[in-house]
């Protein structure tokens, strides 16, 4: 299975756990996250989101994320799928899936891929609203949710 795959189509949440754990009786623990379009943001309605990406380098940065994560914490496999594109408000956005032998480690490991992929991916999100197109900018709570992680030397 390809461990990080950015799309334009959906995914199916229930179907990509299921193919993650396929043929691995090891595994205790699955831990996800699905990040999904809000029709609020900033106090401002949102209309449609649209994400852009660098081909090839977003992919590369999303599996470096992943092997940190696979440093870091004892993990079978994990997956990223991340959408670009025009999304609506409900809309799926990202799946973060991890599996593992014991909960706190796949725990530890969806919550720093996810908190890593809001601040080191390349992905840029432009928002249409009724005052016009805004481009998202990275937020300070983002960055120390991140910043956590920081390994003490």
């Amino acid at each position: 299975m390809m461990s990080v795959r950015v799309q334009h189509e959906d995914f199916d949440v229930g179907r990509e756990i299921a193919q993650l754990r396929q043929g691995n009786p090891q595994i205790g623990a699955v831990a996800s996250f699905v990040g999904v379009v809000r029709d609020l943001n900033e106090g401002s309605a949102v209309a449609t989101m649209t994400l852009e990406h660098y081909p090839g380098m977003t992919e590369k940065a999303v599996g470096k994320i992943i092997d940190e994560a696979k440093g870091r914490w004892q993990v079978y496999d994990a997956l990223v799928i991340h959408r670009i594109g025009t999304l609506a408000p409900l809309d799926q956005i990202v799946l973060v899936v991890v599996t593992s032998a014991h909960r706190g480690d796949a725990f530890a490991a969806c919550e720093f891929i996810m908190d890593y992929l809001k601040t080191q991916a390349p992905f840029w999100k432009k928002e249409e609203t009724p005052g016009g197109a805004r481009w998202v900018e990275a937020r300070a709570s983002d960055d120390e949710a991140a910043q956590r992680w920081q390994q003490k030397s």
